[in-house]
This record gives structure tokens, C-alpha cells and sequence, in this order.
């Protein structure tokens, strides 16, 4: 594609660019590959648009990037399940072939590359056009080639994802006995049988074990 062809993507598709999470997409031998990825930036807004993204090395969708100098962005929104995340990790990647699985119905850009038509409110392609390794990531300098709004919904953000979508961790339950008369729970694996209840002042026999 030549630049003289490549439309000003428009400004309502740009503004789903914030502090969020994405599903950054690539191809290469006819094996789509995607993650996770939070680190992006749009460095101008003139056309082209020339956006930054970081990459962890790891990833395989790290290494299509930079056979092939192409990827898509789909911008998640706050409905994206948590199966899509744990899918689709941060580090590993996985082969687009879960998408229908876990992130719903796909359609394809005009590079051919995959992007999410659901639980995502725009996508875009890219053009890599620079490359740079630091430590465990690789960073793109890229140029948009296309745009498209998907829908009106919120992007979701990293604090979004940790407070509502992310799986709250299971703390370690204690054994222990429970008054049955005002709820007083007592930690200890072995209740002493002349033992009285600090706040009703009921004895052994009204506790009952839990866990």
C-alpha cells in the first residue's frame, strides 16, 4: 500500500487510544497469533499517525511482528471476559484460532490480519516502520494504515481490569468454631469443652465447627 493511498484514520477511532488493554494480533504462514498488551502509545496525530508499542520477547506474537512488519490492535472494551485475558497472556500469546472461543466473532483488515467485532469499540492497523530491543521487550514505531469505531462502549483500563474482571485471590480458610448464638468465631482446631462465648457468654455446646 503506498502512503498516497492511506486515508487520515478518523479522529473518533483515535480517542478509544488511552491507558487500557489490548489484543494486538499478527500473521505470518497463515498462523494468526495474539496477546495481551497494555503498553502503547500514539507519538502524532498527523498523518500518518506514528504510534510506539512495547512487546515482551517471549511472545511469539512478538517474533510475527517483526518477520512480517504488520499487526492490529483491537481496543478492548469492559465487557471483555476474564477467559479472553487467561487465553491470550501477556507473555506467551496464543493462536487466534481461541478467538471464537473466547472473544466472539472476527473479521479481517485490509492487511489480512485479524481483529475482535465484539468486546472491543475500535481497531487498527499498523505498518512497522522502526524497531528497537531494551531488556525483556522489543518496541515498534509503527504507522496507522486503518481505522474503524466499533462501538460506543468504555475502553476498559488496567485498574478496571484488576478491581472488576481479574478473579479476587481465595484467602486460606482457618478451622475453627462458630457460636450459633451471636455469630462469634473462634480460631483454633480443638474448642475446649468448658469453653464460654466472650459475647453471649453461651458454653461449648452452642459452637458449632466450620471448615
Amino acid at each position: 500500500m503506498n502512503k498516497t493511498d492511506i486515508a487520515c484514520p478518523p479522529q473518533e477511532a483515535l480517542l478509544k487510544i488511552g491507558y487500557g488493554l489490548y489484543l494486538l494480533s499478527a500473521k505470518e504462514n497463515g498462523q494468526d497469533n495474539a496477546c495481551i498488551t497494555n503498553t502503547f502509545l500514539q507519538v502524532t496525530s498527523a498523518s500518518p499517525v506514528v504510534c510506539v508499542i512495547a512487546v515482551n520477547k517471549q511472545n511469539f506474537t512478538c517474533d510475527l511482528i517483526r518477520n512480517t512488519k504488520m499487526f492490529n490492535l483491537s481496543v478492548l472494551t469492559e465487557n471483555a471476559p476474564f477467559e479472553l485475558y487467561k487465553c491470550f497472556g501477556y507473555q506467551t500469546g496464543r493462536k487466534a484460532d481461541k478467538f471464537g472461543e473466547y472473544g466472539g466473532p472476527i473479521s479481517r483488515s485490509k492487511n489480512g490480519l485479524i481483529y475482535l467485532t465484539e468486546i472491543a469499540n475500535a481497531f487498527f492497523s499498523f505498518n512497522v516502520t522502526g524497531t528497537v530491543d531494551f531488556g525483556s521487550h522489543t518496541m515498534f514505531t509503527a504507522e496507522m494504515t486503518e481505522s474503524e469505531v466499533l462501538a460506543d462502549d468504555e475502553s476498559v483500563t488496567y485498574s478496571f481490569y484488576q478491581r472488576f474482571v481479574k478473579p479476587k485471590p481465595q484467602k486460606a480458610k482457618k478451622p475453627g468454631y462458630r457460636c450459633k448464638i451471636c455469630n462469634y468465631f473462634y480460631d483454633g482446631d480443638i474448642l475446649p469443652q468448658d469453653y464460654v462465648c466472650p459475647i453471649c457468654k453461651h458454653g461449648a455446646e452452642d459452637f458449632v465447627k466450620e471448615f
